[in-house]
């Protein structure tokens, strides 16, 4: 591989941001691969990749160069030094990467790669909370997170079918496989952009990764039911539903920040989703005035998002103990609050993209036990770990309120 000159500065000036600036990865990414209408998809490829590596890679590769933030500039270029030596890439005769200590760098690699913290370039606390956690699994389960997340369709079927969403998709040259045990899903072959198809634009499918699939389906719809998915976001698991109860209903999608649901508007609208309204969480009385009147409530609940660690690398140096405590008790919140909003007989599935047991069991089990737990039942409940699905880590509760 010949190294060019613009696309690593491109590198090196997204990582500044990343590491400097806090700023997050995949937003940066995404601009930077704006920057020059030249670039074909191989360049805009290299950058990706090379800075998501390098994100995912961070404490390792600092360890190796002996460079610690704030990072300064030619820091960075040691880190990218490091990234090359260590994927057999041939370093270019720049004044940048002067005197490269290849044996060094290989040396120190082999060393490192024998402590976990370093081969997974995790944070301390974070390896001593999985090891807590989830004991033997650890280990396992963060090797996969540092994998490279697989690119996985969901189908809409307002729309289409899997067989012929792949046939359309064969047609632009994405060449896909159906997932056994996950109806609408397809996996591509090979990363493409595949925003950029027509099969996109004309709504006929979303990317969402297969465990996330199975949320919408533990909900059990019917067509004409209520249902209200209370942490809708911009609506990847709203629109799941939609076409799950064939346009048929009412689903109510529901968030505390507006730009997200004006996205999930958008989403909708593409997607040929129609009965489906929004609703900004602004005060208590949008919760109450739905008490006691949906027939399924989904809580998408906000998390340490540890099981999504391959999609958002960065997540690893931007959690915290301290978030950790916070977004505990958010949960049992929204439990306790949201939970009034299901009708007697009906469904609450609580959901998250975290590996651990404190955001889910635990989470579920201290609902179980309160005072408004106490009118529900846990009818199932799924941990799905990355090294064990393939796909991301993910957790959801079914409960059942009683008649």
């Amino acid at each position: 591989m010949r190294l060019h000159r613009n696309l690593i500065f491109a590198v090196i000036d997204t990582l500044h941001l990343i590491f400097n600036e806090g700023k997050y990865a995949d937003k940066e990414i995404s601009n930077t691969l704006k920057r020059d209408k030249r670039w074909g998809s191989r360049d805009r490829g290299f950058i990706a990749e090379t800075t998501y590596d390098i994100v995912r890679w961070k404490r390792l590769y600092s360890e190796i160069a002996n460079v610690n933030a704030p990072y300064s500039r030619p820091n960075l270029f040691r880190l990218f030094t490091v990234w090359a030596t260590l994927k057999g890439i041939e370093i270019p005769d720049w004044k940048q990467f002067e005197d490269t200590p290849t044996r060094r760098i290989k040396g120190r690699f082999d060393e490192l790669s024998k402590i976990t913290k370093y081969a997974e370039s995790i944070p301390d606390w974070l390896d001593e909370l999985g090891r807590k956690e989830l004991g033997k699994l650890w280990e396992d389960e963060i090797k996969a997170l540092n994998e490279q997340a697989k690119v996985i369709l969901r189908t809409n079927t307002l729309k289409t079918t899997p067989k012929k969403l792949q046939l359309i998709l064969d047609e632009e040259f994405i060449p896909t496989k159906m997932i056994k045990g996950y109806p609408e899903a397809l996996e591509l072959y090979e990363r493409a952009d595949v925003f950029k198809t027509d099969a996109f634009k004309k709504g006929l499918f979303e990317v969402q990764d297969g465990s996330s699939q199975k949320v919408a389906h533990a909900l059990k719809l019917e067509p004409g039911m209520r249902v209200v998915d209370a942490c809708a976001g911009a609506g990847g698991k709203s629109l799941h539903i939609a076409a799950l109860m064939e346009n048929k209903g009412q689903i109510i999608a529901m968030d505390i920040y507006a730009n997200k649901l004006k996205e999930l508007k958008r989403r909708a609208k593409r997607a040929g989703a129609h009965n489906l309204e929004t609703r900004v969480i602004d005060s208590t009385k949008v919760i109450k005035k739905l008490h006691d009147s949906a027939d399924r409530v989904l809580i998408d609940a906000p998390c340490t998002g540890l099981g999504v660690l391959r999609r958002n690398p960065d997540a690893k140096w931007k959690l915290t103990p301290e978030f950790l405590v916070e977004i505990r008790k958010k949960q049992q919140d929204l439990l306790q609050d949201y939970s009034k909003m299901v009708k007697p007989g009906g469904i609450l599935v609580y959901a998250t993209c975290s590996i651990l047991p404190s955001e889910n069991q635990m989470q579920v089990q201290e609902f179980l036990n309160s005072e408004a737990g106490n009118l529900f039942q846990l009818n199932k409940d799924e941990k799905i770990l990355a090294h064990k699905s393939g796909f991301d880590g993910f957790y959801y509760a079914v409960l059942q309120k009683t008649n």
